[in-house]
C-alpha cells in the first residue's frame, strides 16, 4: 500500500524537491496577504503539509484546506501561486550517429531558447477571453544538463504560475522547439488541493518544425462527451479532428493520422504480371479496411498503391510503431529468418542436388546440427560470402547457434507423437487451430457450394466407410436383407455401443445414426473453403491440394479418433471420380496412404488457420475498430481508456504483414499451398464472417460444440467435455465479461446514456459503415442501444484481441516448427493404383511422403518466420496488466476493479495449471501429451507456447 501511495502521490519527487520550500514561502506570504484583506480564496491550492491523499475515492471537486476565517468575503483580486510539472521522458537505449548529433545540437540550442514549452489548461472558462483559463508558458528545466543521462527514464520539471481561481487542470499543451522528437511517458502536476494530477501520455512529441501545432494531453479523469468541462470541450474536438486528418496526402512517418483504405498494396504490377494481385475491399471482393498511407499509385495501375519494400518502414501513426525493445526482438527474429532463409538459397545455388528431405533424420538435424554441418557445406558457403564484415557476422552467428533451430515443443515429450491418430485428433481441440472442429449435424455432410459449378453437394462419405474402418469390428448375422440380429460396434480398445436388440443397418447408420444422435461424431470440414480454388492451386508449380473433410468419433474417455477422411477434387467431367475416402489403415500400404491423407488435412488446416482464423478474424477484422476508436473516441473517453491496451501494436504488425508476409511472392504465398491465391481464400471467408458470432460462447454454439444450459457455470454445456481451448477460454471470457460489465455500468447506468453518447455511437457506426463497409448492411450486426449491448460488443473485441489471438498465434512454432506435424504446403497428391507414380510410392513410401512435404528451402523459410511470430517480446503486456496500473484512470473505483480483474486472471492461471496435471483430462495430460498452456495468461519472453498479451501485437 505504501508503494501504491507513493506512485499515486509522486511522493519521492516531493520529498526531494526544493520546490516545496519555495512553494511554502509563496503560499505563506499569500496567506498573510489574504488575512489582511479578508479575500475569498478559490479552493484550488493548499499548503503541501495540509494536502490529502485519496486512494479509494476520487474527489469530484477540489477540497480547500484553508481556515474558516479566510472564507468571509468575495475576492477583489485573485492571488498567483506556483505549481510544478514533473515530466517523465523515456530515452532510447540505442541511438544512431545522426540521432546523437541532433541530441547534442538540441542540448546546445536549449541554452538560447529553443526548448520544450508546456502550458497548463484549466477545466474552467475564462470569462474575459471566453476560452479556457491558461497558465503562463513554462520551459522544461535542465534539458541540456540531463542530455547525457543514460537512464531509461529521465524526469524534468517546469514551474507554472496560476491564479487561485484557476480551477482544476484538465489538459497540458507541449511545444517541442528541438530538432528531435522525444517520448513523454507521463506528466504529473503537483500543488493542487486534490493532490497530484496525472497525465498519462505515452506518446511521441514531434519537433515544431515538422508539426507546428501544439500537442495536447488530457488528465487521466474520464469524461463522457456530455460531461466534458467547458474548458476542455474545444480541445477535445480539436484533438479528434487532428487525428482524423482530411483524407488526403502522403502520410509521413511522424504523422498521427488514422484513416481507412482498401488492400490495394499487396501486389506490385510494375514488376510484372506475375506480381499483380486483386484489390481486396469493395463490391467485387469484400474485405475489411486497413490504415491509409496515401502512397502514390503504381505506374502501371492507378488503382494499385505503390509499395514500400523492406527495410524501408511502412506508415502507421507514430504512436502505433513498435517501442524499442519490441523493435529489437522483431529485428533479431528477422535476422534469424534472413539467415535461415539465406542459407538454403545459397545451398541451392552452389549444389546441383535438389534439396528435398531424404529422410526424417534430415529434419531432426536442423535442430541438432544446423543446416551447414548437416549438409557438409559450412566451409564451402563461407567462401561464397564476399564481404569480410558479412563473413565475420556469419561466423559469429554460426558459433552462437543462430543457424540452428530450437526443438519444437511437439517433439519435446514424444518424438513420434505426431504420427499417432490420437495426437492428430487431439490437436483439433488442443493444438494451434482448435476453432474449426464442429459437431457432425447430418450424415453424410453436404456442401453449400453451387452444384452447377462445383458438382454434387453430397459427400462421398458413406455408412460403409464408418463400418469399414479398421478401428471397428462388425459382427453380422442374419439374412441377405442386411438384417442384423445383433450388432456390436467395438472401438479399438473400448466397447462404446452395444445393441442388444434386432436393428437394421439403415436404422443404425441412416438418418437415425445412433452415434450422430448422441453427438459422438465430429468433423473438420475444409471442403467449401478450398474446392473453389483447387483448379488454380493445382495448376501452380509444385502445389497440390485436396478439399478435405475428416470425421472423428468421441470415445468414452473423452478423446477423439479419426475414422474417415474425404479428399475432394473439382469434377473433371460428368463421370469423373472427384471424391475419395480414406479410412484408417489395415496394412503397410494403407498406413502410408493414411499418413498422406492426414498430411493433406493438416495442410488444409494450416491454411485456414493462418489465412482465416488468425489473420482475418483477429488481425484484419480488428483494425477497423482500432482506427475508428482513435478517430471518434477522445483519449478522455472512458471506453477509449478501456480499449487502449487492447489496441497496442496491432496497426504496426498488420502493416508489416502487408509488407512482407501477405504480399505477392511474400512468405505466406511462398510457404502455403494456395500460393498466389492465399488472400483470395481469406477474402472468400470474410463473406461468412459475423461479428455477432465471434464471441466464444456464440462461436461454440454455432459449431455445435456446445448447447445453451443455464445450469452450467458459463451457461453452456460442452459436448466435448475435455476441450482445453473451450474450457480454459470460457474462464477468460467470463473474467473479461465481468470486468467489462463493471466498467460499463460505472459510466452507463441506462440506455439513454448509451444512445446519447455521440462519440461512442460514432465509433461503432464508423467501425461498421466504413471499416467493414462491404458487410455493413448485414442484419446480424449487434445494435448499440443499451449497456448490455455495449458489454457484449466490448467483451467480444477484447476477447479477440487478447485470448483468441494468443490461442491461435503463440503455438505456431511449437506445433508447426516440425513440418511433418503440420505441413503448410503439399506438393503431391496421393497416388492411386493406376497412377504412374504409384510404383515409386510403393517402392519407397517414406521418400514419396517427404517429397510431398515442403522442400528444404520452403520448410526452413516457414520455420524461421513462425519462430519470430511465436516470440513474446520483453515489453509484452499480458491480460490483467497495464502501463501505469494505478494512474491510467483517474477513477479510483475503476482502478480498484481493475486490480480485482487482475487477481481473477491470476486465479485462472492456477486453475489451468491444475487442469494440466489432471490425468483424467487426456487431451492435456498423459504420457507424451503436451499440456495446454496457450491460454495460460502469463509468459516469459521468447517462444514459450503460452501467454495472453492484451493485444494483437505480433
Amino acid at each position: 500500500m505504501a508503494a501504491l501511495a507513493k506512485e499515486i502521490m509522486g511522493s519521492s519527487l516531493l520529498e526531494r524537491s526544493s520546490f516545496i520550500a519555495s512553494s511554502n514561502i509563496t503560499f505563506n506570504q499569500s496567506l498573510n496577504h489574504l488575512k489582511k484583506n479578508q479575500f475569498w480564496v478559490s479552493p484550488g491550492l493548499v499548503p503541501i503539509e495540509k494536502r490529502r491523499v485519496h486512494l479509494r475515492k476520487v474527489a469530484t471537486t477540489p477540497v480547500a484546506a484553508v481556515s474558516e476565517d479566510l472564507v468571509k468575503a468575495v475576492p477583489e483580486k485573485a492571488v498567483k501561486f506556483k505549481v510544478r510539472a514533473v515530466v517523465t521522458v523515456r530515452n532510447k537505449n540505442k541511438e544512431d550517429f545522426k540521432e546523437t548529433i541532433v541530441k547534442h545540437l538540441d542540448a546546445f540550442t536549449e541554452k538560447i531558447g529553443r526548448n520544450v514549452v508546456l502550458e497548463l489548461i484549466s477545466t474552467e472558462i475564462d470569462p474575459k477571453t471566453k476560452g479556457p483559463k491558461r497558465s503562463n508558458e513554462a520551459a522544461l528545466k535542465d534539458w541540456s544538463k540531463k542530455s547525457n543521462v543514460k537512464a531509461e527514464r529521465v524526469n524534468y520539471t517546469a514551474e507554472f504560475v496560476v491564479n487561485s481561481n484557476f480551477g482544476m487542470p484538465g489538459a497540458i499543451t507541449v511545444t517541442n522547439k528541438h530538432q528531435k522528437e522525444f517520448f513523454i511517458e507521463s506528466i504529473t502536476i503537483e500543488g493542487f488541493a486534490c493532490g497530484p494530477v496525472h497525465f498519462p501520455c505515452n506518446s511521441w512529441v514531434q519537433s515544431k518544425k515538422d508539426h507546428p501545432g501544439k500537442r495536447i494531453f488530457f488528465c487521466n479523469k474520464p469524461y463522457l462527451p456530455s460531461e466534458t468541462p467547458e474548458g476542455l470541450k474545444a480541445l477535445r474536438e480539436k484533438e479528434l479532428k487532428n487525428l482524423r486528418g482530411d483524407g488526403t496526402g502522403v502520410r509521413k512517418l511522424s504523422d498521427r493520422i488514422y484513416d481507412f483504405d482498401v488492400y490495394n498494396d499487396l501486389g506490385n504490377p510494375d514488376k510484372g504480371i506475375e506480381f499483380v494481385r486483386p484489390k481486396l475491399g469493395g463490391e467485387k471482393i469484400p474485405y475489411p479496411r486497413r490504415c491509409r498511407t496515401g502512397r502514390l499509385p503504381t505506374d502501371t495501375d492507378m488503382h494499385a498503391e505503390s509499395r514500400v519494400e523492406k527495410p524501408e518502414p511502412m506508415y502507421v501513426p507514430r504512436d502505433e510503431q513498435f517501442e524499442e525493445s519490441k523493435q529489437d526482438t522483431f529485428a533479431a527474429g528477422r535476422l534469424k529468418a534472413v539467415l535461415h532463409n539465406l542459407i538454403p538459397s545459397l545451398i541451392a545455388s552452389i549444389s546441383a542436388n535438389n534439396h528435398d528431405f531424404k529422410g526424417f533424420s534430415d529434419i531432426d538435424s536442423l535442430y541438432d546440427e544446423g543446416l551447414l554441418l548437416k549438409l557438409g557445406l559450412h566451409d564451402e558457403l563461407l567462401k561464397k560470402l564476399p564481404l569480410p564484415k558479412a563473413l565475420s557476422k556469419f561466423q559469429e552467428y554460426s558459433s552462437h547457434g543462430l543457424l540452428k533451430y530450437d526443438t519444437p515443443k511437439i517433439l519435446s515429450k514424444d518424438k513420434f507423437a505426431w504420427l499417432r491418430d490420437d495426437e492428430f485428433a487431439r490437436q483439433a481441440v488442443a493444438g494451434i487451430n482448435p476453432v474449426n472442429i464442429e459437431t457432425l449435424k447430418a450424415f453424410p455432410p453436404v456442401s453449400n457450394l453451387d452444384p452447377e459449378i462445383y458438382g454434387p453437394q453430397e459427400s462421398a462419405l458413406k455408412e460403409e466407410h464408418i463400418l469399414g474402418s479398421s478401428q471397428w469390428h462388425v459382427c453380422p448375422t442374419g439374412n441377405n436383407n442386411s438384417q442384423w440380429s445383433q450388432a456390436y460396434l467395438i472401438f479399438q480398445l473400448t466397447n462404446f455401443i452395444a445393441l442388444d436388440r434386432q436393428t437394421s443397418f439403415v436404422e443404425l447408420f441412416g438418418k437415425n445414426f445412433q452415434a450422430l444422435e448422441e453427438n459422438k461424431l465430429f468433423m473438420l470440414d475444409f471442403h467449401d473453403a478450398y474446392l473453389p480454388f483447387l483448379d488454380r492451386i493445382n495448376a501452380l508449380d509444385g502445389r497440390k491440394a485436396y478439399a478435405t473433410r475428416t470425421i472423428f468419433f468421441l470415445s468414452p474417455l473423452g478423446t477423439l479418433k479419426p475414422i474417415a477422411i474425404e479428399l475432394s477434387l473439382p469434377p473433371a467431367g460428368p463421370s469423373s471420380r472427384s471424391k475419395r475416402v480414406v479410412t484408417p489403415p489395415i496394412d503397410a500400404t494403407t498406413n502410408w496412404i493414411w499418413q498422406l491423407a492426414k498430411a493433406h488435412v493438416c495442410s488444409n488446416d494450416a491454411g485456414v488457420h493462418q489465412l482465416v482464423n488468425h489473420w482475418l478474424r483477429t488481425h484484419a477484422c480488428m483494425e477497423p475498430f482500432i482506427l475508428a476508436a482513435h478517430r471518434q473516441l477522445s483519449a478522455m473517453h472512458p471506453i477509449f481508456k478501456l480499449l487502449d491496451p487492447h489496441m497496442r501494436y496491432t496497426l504496426e504488425i498488420n502493416a508489416l504483414a502487408r509488407q512482407a508476409l501477405l504480399n505477392g511472392e511474400g512468405v505466406i504465398e511462398s510457404c502455403f499451398t494456395p500460393g498466389r491465391y492465399c488472400m483470395e481464400i481469406s477474402a472468400a471467408a470474410y463473406k461468412n464472417w459475423r461479428f455477432d458470432l465471434e464471441g466464444l460462447p456464440a462461436d461454440l454454439i454455432r459449431r455445435g460444440i456446445a448447447v445453451p444450459d443455464a445450469t452450467q457455470p458459463h451457461g453452456l454445456k460442452l459436448l466435448i467435455e475435455d476441450y482445453p481451448y473451450a474450457t480454459d477460454g470460457l474462464l477468460i471470457w467470463s473474467a473479461i465479461e465481468n470486468w467489462v460489465r463493471t466498467y460499463v455500468n460505472r459510466y452507463y447506468p441506462n440506455s439513454g446514456v448509451v444512445c446519447n453518447d455521440r462519440e461512442l455511437q460514432a465509433w461503432y457506426s464508423e467501425s461498421i459503415n466504413v471499416g467493414h463497409a462491404d458487410v455493413s448492411n448485414a442484419s446480424w450486426w449487434p445494435t448499440l442501444v443499451s449497456p448490455d449491448d455495449l458489454v457484449s460488443i466490448l467483451t467480444t473485441i477484447i476477447w479477440l484481441a487478447s485470448a483468441q489471438h494468443a490461442a491461435l498465434n503463440f503455438g505456431q512454432y511449437p506445433y508447426g516448427g516440425y513440418v511433418p506435424n503440420r505441413p503448410p504446403l503439399m506438393r503431391r497428391l496421393i497416388p492411386e493404383e493406376n497412377d504412374p507414380e504409384y510404383t515409386n510410392f510403393v517402392a519407397d513410401p517414406q521418400r514419396y511422403f517427404l517429397s510431398a512435404l515442403p522442400s528444404l528451402l520452403q520448410a526452413t523459410k516457414f520455420m524461421a518466420v513462425v519462430d519470430t511470430l511465436s516470440t513474446h517480446s520483453p515489453d509484452e503486456e499480458y491480460l490483467g496488466e497495464r502501463q501505469q496500473p494505478s494512474i491510467w484512470s483517474g477513477d479510483a473505483e475503476i482502478i480498484e476493479a481493475f486490480y480485482g480483474f487482475s487477481a481473477e486472471i491470476g486465479r485462472i492461471e492456477k486453475e489451468i495449471e491444475k487442469r494440466n496435471n489432471d490425468p483424467s483430462l487426456r487431451n492435456r495430460c498423459g504420457a507424451g501429451v503436451l499440456p495446454y498452456e496457450l491460454l495460460a495468461p502469463s509468459s516469459e519472453p521468447g517462444v514459450t507456447c503460452r501467454g495472453v498479451p492484451n493485444s494483437v501485437s505480433i
